[in-house]
């Protein structure tokens, strides 16, 4: 016959609660990659924990150190660059603060391409400085421009394949040989063109970054970064400062991210296939300055684009309106389908301006330099019906037109 269970029994099965549970077992197993939100983890002794530490036996100890959720989705990018021991950080810059932070010292000097997102600009410019490590931006579509910015203490070249905004490509074959032969440090920046379109290690790069947050997550759902070295020497030194300096991914965002990867190739082609079409459409309409699209053959860097890219062009298309900022402001309300937003590669269309976002930080006469004005605009284009985006385009031109 049962009986109540007095207070005070009650209390004393509370440690039964708050321990943990062991995980359920299972003859089967999930489809979906589990979602491990745990910071900690348990090892059964010292001795165990050391094996871990000392690389001897697999497991985690702390988050901050890595986690199963960051490492299924390094490993799935690693196949896709064809390369091993990849890292994911808390952002794309997250993963340009770890290679600079691992591998750089007070003295050292970075050479780094002049059309650079913002936020990379600014490290290079500003924030680096503060520790010692000095940079000068060149030309990277020009390997004789990186050359003549090089100095006896340029310990690395930094650039991207395809530059942000303005959409140049490097000349990575030259850069490669270029920094080969002086035993400098060449890291790609990726973002852009991603592996579908272009594998940097293939060329000659050491050192490849992404910002997962774009097309690879494809969702503007979560922020990570992908960092990953030839050499596991190097690799090693930019994990244990993304470690020491906590440049940590979140799982969810590491699950989330993985969730994304799986439609990556259907929506990178379709995106693509769109933006091709989008481009031309820009190029026949009134107002219209110019169209910047590596597809294009008045791409400034149209043959080199085919060379390196072997066909694929991308999702990103630029270009410039008459009429300034008041003409600005009249094409994205005169848009109001497409989200205008200071991002790229989610699965929707968005539309940026520079010079107000990603940019703003650079005085006038620097966004000149690189080709920014008020009226440029940058279109991370999806996988939208291409009927409604020309609709959308249309509206929005002959809005900053009609004044």
């Amino acid at each position: 016959m049962s009986k109540a269970i007095s207070d005070s029994e009650a209390r004393n099965q509370g440690p039964e609660i708050v321990r943990r549970t062991a995980w359920p077992q299972s003859s089967s197993r999930p489809v979906s990659t589990p979602l491990q939100m745990s910071v900690v983890y348990a090892s059964d002794s010292p001795d165990a924990l050391d094996a871990q530490y000392d690389g001897t036996a697999p497991g985690y100890a702390y988050a901050r150190e890595g986690h199963p959720n960051a490492d299924v989705l390094a490993q799935k990018i690693d196949g896709m660059e064809a390369v091993q021991g990849g890292l994911i950080t808390g952002s794309g810059m997250a993963a340009l603060s770890a290679v600079m932070l691992g591998l750089l010292q007070s003295g050292d000097h970075v050479v780094a391409g002049d059309q650079l997102y913002g936020r990379s600009m600014r490290i290079l410019t500003q924030d680096a400085p503060r520790l010692g490590i000095k940079a000068t931006l060149a030309d990277a579509t020009d390997a004789k421009a990186i050359e003549a910015a090089l100095r006896p203490d340029t310990r690395m070249v930094l650039v991207e394949v395809v530059s942000n905004p303005t959409l140049r490509l490097a000349d990575i074959d030259g850069i490669a040989a270029l920094t080969r032969e002086r035993g400098i440090l060449f890291v790609v920046d990726n973002t852009f063109t991603t592996p579908r379109a272009f594998r940097p290690f293939e060329h000659g790069a050491d050192i490849v970054l992404h910002s997962v947050t774009k097309l690879l997550a494809g969702h503007s759902d979560v922020t990570l970064g992908y960092v990953a070295a030839q050499e596991a020497r190097l690799q090693d030194m930019i994990r244990e400062a993304a470690a020491t300096w906590g440049l940590t991914p979140s799982p969810f965002d590491c699950w989330l991210a993985e969730r994304g990867l799986h439609s990556f190739n259907l929506r990178y082609d379709r995106a693509e296939e769109n933006a091709a079409e989008l481009a031309d459409l820009l190029a026949g309409l009134p107002g219209v300055r110019r169209v910047i699209y590596p597809g294009r053959p008045d791409h400034p860097d149209f043959q080199r684009a085919r060379s390196l890219l072997k066909g694929r062009s991308g999702n990103m298309v630029s270009f410039e309106i008459e009429g300034g900022r008041e003409a600005a402001n009249r094409l994205t309300r005169g848009a109001p389908d497409i989200a205008f937003a200071p991002t790229l590669g989610d699965i929707g269309t968005t539309l940026s301006h520079p010079a107000s976002s990603s940019h703003r930080a650079l005085s006038a006469d620097m966004q000149r330099a690189i080709g920014i004005s008020e009226g440029f605009f940058r279109i991370s284009v999806g996988v939208e019906e291409i009927d409604g985006l020309r609709r959308d385009f249309i509206q929005a031109i002959d809005a900053a037109v009609q004044g």
